[in-house]
């Protein structure tokens, strides 16, 4: 095994509002100062690529400072918010784009599939358009051919392959690009967020496909995503950009967790109705956590917690029921919990009230976890309050023993005893 790409320190600047480098007089400059020997006046000037903030520079690093090494046959993982340099750097990586600053080695071919259909010429078909990303990727006819069959079946695009791609729908496109990129012999894969295209199954095919390429083949695998699943079922290793810089780079499940604390700066610890225009009979007007083993808006887990709800109604006598999911930082909901199966089957209203649903022993291990809560009226959905609470979750002493089960195992703590017999 060895180093199969090499970044140092590598950078990319672009000027705001302008098409190519900027004003004839600052290409003058540029080119004064090359041709002295000096560098370039304008790597000094420009800001962090923060979105959030307004900016008084015209020059803004995309990138700054990026340095890494992926190993071959290692899936790495980049991962960071919207503007955080992700797209960017696979570009400089793929030779779409240059660097203004710093080197990139690689070892070996790159496939890249950085957006749908990349590549593609809708005139053609897709036979046609198989053969030319294929030559573009850097392969020959032949081997393109000795796989053509493979390519075809993997997308499931057979009954329409001789028909021009601008008939294609985006699922089609990005299956047909996905299965070229990931069958022909490139030693290195990257991909950038293309599969949030596909549907559920072609989506679990191409992962399954990309851990194969890494671990059956010794491929190295890039991969962009804000699905943070995919991402924790597929890399071994993580590189977190944030504003155009490297945050962290490391062992996935850490990458994610830093990603995710950075992703949600702000907990919410209590909803307060915000008036929508949206005239109801009855709707949630607060909700909040409470529990005598919360510090810092945290709760232990094998602790009692109450989740408390307010409601206000326009009228009396009204049939309510209330639904509270529990989901983890994937958006995979892990417990419901519903007034409908304890304690009370539905609730007549009052002008106003508070609704408490009693969890005895929290059984989520450490992490931290969102809750939706719904109002349903006369049996159906009426409203619903998505990402109200946000839920910090530290390890408590769940079994009496001391010990709990690894957190990548394991969400969920049940209450189990041992018999010999």
């Amino acid at each position: 095994m060895g180093t199969a790409i090499k970044v140092e320190n590598l950078s990319k600047q672009y000027r705001l509002g302008e098409v190519g480098t900027g004003t004839i007089s600052h290409d003058l400059n540029r080119w004064w100062h090359k041709i002295r020997g000096k560098e370039d006046p304008y790597l000094k000037l420009g800001e962090v690529n923060d979105r959030a903030t307004k900016g008084t520079s015209d020059y803004v690093w995309a990138l700054r400072d990026i340095n890494f090494e992926v190993q071959q046959g290692e899936v790495l993982g980049i991962i960071g918010k919207n503007g955080a340099g992700k797209s960017t750097l696979l570009k400089l990586l793929s030779r779409v784009a240059s660097p203004t600053i710093g080197t990139i080695k690689a070892k070996g071919r790159i496939a890249s599939l950085l957006e749908v259909g990349t590549g593609f010429n809708n005139e053609l078909t897709g036979r046609e358009n198989v053969f030319l990303n294929g030559a573009i990727l850097g392969m020959t006819k032949a081997e393109i051919k000795s796989k053509f069959d493979e390519i075809v079946a993997f997308s499931g695009t057979e009954r329409y392959i001789d028909t021009p791609v601008k008939r294609y729908s985006s699922g089609m496109r990005v299956r047909l690009a996905f299965a070229v990129a990931a069958h022909l012999e490139s030693e290195i894969l990257i991909v950038d967020e293309v599969l949030a295209v596909g549907d559920a199954e072609f989506q679990n095919k191409a992962i399954g496909k990309m851990q194969d390429v890494a671990s059956g083949e010794g491929r190295t695998v890039l991969f962009v995503s804000h699905n943070m699943a995919s991402v924790a079922a597929l890399c071994n290793r993580g590189l977190l950009l944030a504003n155009g810089t490297v945050n962290a780079l490391g062992e996935i499940h850490d990458i994610i967790g830093k990603y995710l604390i950075i992703n949600n700066k702000d907990i919410a610890t209590k909803y307060t109705f915000q008036n929508d225009g949206i005239v109801r009979d009855v709707w949630i007007n607060s909700a909040h956590i409470e529990s005598n083993e919360v510090s810092n808006n945290n709760v232990i887990s094998g602790s009692e917690i109450k989740i408390i709800v307010q409601y206000i109604a326009l009228h009396t006598n009204l049939k309510c029921s209330l639904h509270i999911g529990i989901y983890d930082n994937y958006g995979d909901k892990l417990v419901h919990l519903g007034s409908v199966y304890s304690g009370f089957d539905t609730f007549r209203t009052e002008k106003n009230g508070i609704i408490e649903c009693v969890i005895p022993k929290f059984p989520l291990v450490e992490g931290k976890y969102t809750i939706n809560i719904s109002l349903h009226l006369n049996g159906r959905p009426y409203h619903k309050i998505k990402d109200a609470l946000s839920l910090i979750v530290e390890n408590g002493d769940f079994f009496g023993s001391g010990k709990l089960p690894n957190p990548k195992e394991s969400k969920i703590l049940v209450n189990h005893n041992w018999n010999l017999s």
